[in-house]
């Protein structure tokens, strides 16, 4: 158990030192702030790092993670990233990235009883059941679960719609919310289409009224 604790250590000072080697103001640089274009809401999975699979530095991506990359609107948490990534930051994009093989959403097609995480599972049962016929007409269970990963991805983009956080910015500035699903099997990520960038693209039930005043506030 040590061993493995000290490499991360050891990958480290090897990893800062070539980085010194390549730039050396690279971490001075660094220090000074960071502008990012983009927030990321991924899944907490080890096997998907968003800086690794877009090919991007420290620094031009703001992450968020958690089970199955969900957007829940009592989660205090992600709520606070979103309002400090929108409002501070000024990303100008959002990303719901997902990825085939979720732990957590094969986990919620099931019924197997998994303690406190069936609270969070419960997000994700609720897309299957808005979704229960197209689903359960895919006999293959892998199909099954693939298209659910991607359906899950879409409610979660309109969830960012959804918050008075986004419609607020959109009310004053561009900002993009897309869909992607990443394929651990080869790499590659599909945009699902499913961006959405204004308030019109929500239903008037969900839609936001800002006055001037309390934009400038």
């Amino acid at each position: 158990m040590k061993a493995s604790y000290n490499r991360l250590i050891e990958n480290n000072k090897e990893w800062a030192a070539k980085k010194l080697d390549l730039d050396p103001d690279y971490f001075s640089d660094s220090a000074k702030g960071q502008q990012p274009e983009f927030l990321w809401v991924g899944c907490s999975d080890s096997r998907v790092p968003a800086n690794e699979i877009t090919n991007t530095e420290p620094g031009e991506i703001f992450v968020h993670r958690n089970i199955a990359n969900m957007v829940v609107h009592t989660d205090l948490n992600f709520m606070s990233v979103l309002q400090y990534a929108v409002e501070v930051l000024k990303v100008k994009h959002i990303i719901v990235c997902g990825h085939y093989g979720c732990g957590g959403v094969n986990a919620a097609m099931g019924s197997l009883n998994n303690g406190l995480v069936n609270k969070w599972l419960r997000n994700i049962k609720e897309v299957y059941a808005k979704y229960e016929a197209e689903l359960d007409a895919i006999t293959d269970m892998q199909m099954r679960s693939n298209r659910l990963v991607e359906l899950n991805v879409f409610e979660q983009v309109h969830n960012l719609a959804k918050t008075s956080i986004v419609q607020k910015a959109w009310a004053s500035r561009s900002l993009q919310v897309h869909g992607w699903v990443y394929g651990l099997a080869d790499g590659r990520i599909k945009d699902l289409g499913c961006m959405v960038d204004e308030i019109e693209d929500l239903e008037p039930i969900f839609r936001f009224e800002f006055h001037k005043e309390k934009l400038d506030a």
